[in-house]
């Protein structure tokens, strides 16, 4: 059976034939089902076939209404079946992975009107999974106990029957309980400090049998840029310890939008370190017959690390509109994590001499062998903070310390971009100023090819903009019950923070002109099943901070894009270490990540060629000149910024 959409000749280039049979996707078999002949969309396949061809890396920078997703798609999909290794579609965050596969996405599009089977299979990220031991504790608590049992008595029968599995199937994602709060979730699914490798139940966890499930995909493996760097940075380890990786061999990676990766990269690097982790890790060793010196520097250890996270938690600072707090590196710190240090490296030693004598099971205590490396190499990291940014966060169990490093493009060089492989960073804000030169710098990327095509839209017919300055709260809610009542709902409200989304759902309670509308929050459910109901619901309002990228709704449901506030960074640790190193920090780090969000969520209203509708900008720095110029700098062509009247009495 031939496996490709088209008659294979093997006396032709590979890269020719599919290239021809997607040019003839384009010119007649789209048409023919209804879809427009884009110039755009053929000359970004054109691009994409010389990328494939000479397996480089191409910033594929093309306009909201472009097709890009069926161009890279295509070449996806034959490539993969050609070299018969699967492609990664990796996306910016969970919903977008949604919007790609939902019945009525791009892959079905594709499925449906080329007459093509795609086998394409989700790798969800393990935060997206619900962990056993933590549901059991849930059920334990007295908050949420109807739901959390609700849960517990929907999970297979498999899972929690004794005995050999003769037949099994994932479970246990995210989506499948839409009803849940991001709250109520968090309180169930894996984090990063559940020690999987040892826990008894993981062959019956739904994060693992998923991934059995998606590692047999022929065509196309979706995920998120976290979860892919997450495969990357966790690649070595999980061969030492005998593991698969989280992702197979692969034959080329695509990143939607791809300007966002440096960020996932960022966190994929992270270490965390937590004292009740570290205590029950370090505790497995006395389960043993082990001798006294290694016991008393166990003790040691344990009272140690008790102090210096007392200390972390007693002296980092608070910061306004996020859950990062800062971590001032003082002398009393700094001796603390030494001492710390230094008696992780006397355990060290008494586990060479304990080893030889077979005392300590040997998969265990290579578990806490590696731990202890961690460790030392994250605390000696933490005392050199010239490359890395680091904070607290402040939970229920106690305080956490992250150490991430500032620059991440020497391990994206060396383990992703020095591969002989296609990369496609696909997106529609790749540039600035119409160069490529920041993200490639950011990501140490030093061969690409690149292009950049705009969106074929009408923007001046169809979008208009209005913008205000005003900060009283009182009159910025009447404004914006003014420009609801405009688009007579319809409307997504873009925040910079939780912090302002939980304000402004607070501060509408109390104003009956609000109940006009059915607002959907996000936190209060899983974000796929919010942008259905918003979608479903043509007058609704969906609010949101995630949103600023991907959500592609076009119709009348999305008539009215409206930014609570201008989409400057927060003052926490990660961006005030990036303003220390900028010689002009507003223009250097402030003001591209606003302008770069502000076009993304400008990218929200119109989405095919009869979409229109509003946008309304807030902000207090419209009032400085150079920001407003800015602002006005990044609308599409033809789009005029109008000041918004104030509010009537």
């Amino acid at each position: 059976m031939n496996q490709y959409p088209f008659e294979f000749d093997p006396k032709v280039p590979f890269m020719q034939q599919a290239s021809d049979w997607i040019a003839d996707v384009f010119y007649e078999r789209l048409p023919e089902a209804g879809f427009e002949l884009r110039d755009e969309q053929i000359y970004m396949a054109f691009q994409l076939e010389r990328a494939y061809n000479e397996k480089r890396t191409i910033f594929a920078e093309a306009g909201v209404g472009t097709g890009k997703t069926f161009v890279y798609l295509l070449y996806a999909i034959n490539y993969a079946r050609y070299t018969r290794k699967p492609a990664i579609i990796a996306c910016a965050d969970e919903s977008l992975i949604e919007q790609l596969v939902k019945p009525e996405g791009d892959i079905a599009k594709l499925a449906r009107y080329l007459d093509l089977t795609i086998d394409a299979r989700l790798g969800k990220s393990m935060d997206q999974y619900i962990c056993l031991n933590k549901l059991d504790d849930a059920r334990g608590g007295i908050e949420n106990i109807e739901v959390f049992g609700d849960i517990y008595g929907s999970l297979p029968d498999f899972v929690n029957t004794p005995g050999t599995m003769q037949a099994f199937h994932p479970y246990g994602n995210r989506k499948d309980y839409p009803h849940l709060s991001d709250e109520q979730w968090n309180a169930v699914s894996w984090d990063v400090f559940q020690d999987c490798l040892v826990c008894s139940r993981r062959h019956r966890c739904g994060q693992t049998l998923s991934r059995e499930h998606y590692r047999k995909a022929a065509d196309i493996i979706i995920c998120s840029h976290d979860f892919y760097m997450e495969h990357v940075w966790t690649y070595e380890a999980r061969k030492r310890e005998g593991q698969l990786p989280l992702l197979p061999e692969h034959s080329s990676v695509v990143f939607d939008e791809g300007h966002l990766l440096e960020t996932a990269a960022q966190n994929a690097l992270t270490y965390k370190l937590k004292h009740n982790v570290f205590e029950s890790i370090i505790t497995r060793l006395l389960q043993g017959e082990i001798r006294e010196t290694l016991a008393v520097a166990i003790d040691e250890a344990i009272l140690q690390s008790e102090t210096l996270f007392a200390l972390l938690e007693d002296s980092s600072i608070a910061v306004a509109a996020s859950d990062r707090r800062e971590v001032p590196l003082t002398e009393k710190l700094l001796r603390e994590v030494n001492r710390f240090v230094s008696l992780l490296s006397v355990i060290e030693e008494e586990l060479v001499f304990e080893s030889g004598l077979f005392t300590i099971d040997a998969y265990q205590l290579t578990i806490v062998e590696e731990h202890l490396e961690m460790l030392q190499l994250a605390l000696n990291l933490f005392k050199q903070p010239n490359g890395l940014i680091s904070w607290v966060e402040q939970g229920k169990d106690g305080a956490t310390l992250v150490i991430m490093p500032k620059l991440v493009k020497e391990i994206l060089k060396e383990r992703v971009f020095a591969k002989q492989m296609p990369v496609i960073f696909s997106s529609a804000t790749l540039s600035v100023g119409g160069s490529f030169a920041y993200i490639a710098e950011s990501l140490g990327i030093e061969d690409a090819l690149s292009f950049s095509v705009a969106s074929p839209y009408e923007y001046d017919s169809q979008m208009k903009v209005s913008a205000s300055s005003e900060t009283d709260q009182a009159k910025k809610l009447q404004l914006t019950l003014e420009r609801l009542r405009e688009s007579q709902g319809k409307a997504l409200i873009l925040f910079p923070s939780k912090e302002e989304l939980q304000r402004f759902r607070t501060d509408i309670e109390p104003i009956p002109a609000y109940g006009e509308f059915r607002f959907l929050f996000e936190g209060t459910a899983e974000i796929s099943h919010l942008i259905s109901e918003f979608q479903h619901d043509e007058d609704s309002v969906l609010c949101a901070v995630t949103l600023w990228e991907g959500l592609d709704i076009p119709g009348p449901s999305l008539s009215h894009v409206l930014m609570w506030s201008l989409p400057f960074p927060p003052h926490d640790p990660v961006f005030t270490a990036k303003r220390k190193d900028a010689a002009e920090p507003f223009k250097q780090v402030d003001m591209p990540y606003m302008l770069l969000r502000l076009r993304q969520g400008l990218g929200r209203l119109i989405r095919k060629r009869d979409d229109e509708g509003i946008i309304t900008i807030y902000g207090e720095a419209l009032e400085d000149t150079y920001v407003m110029e800015q602002v006005k700098s990044v609308l599409p062509e033809g789009v005029i910024l109008s000041p918004l009247a104030r509010a009537s009495n």
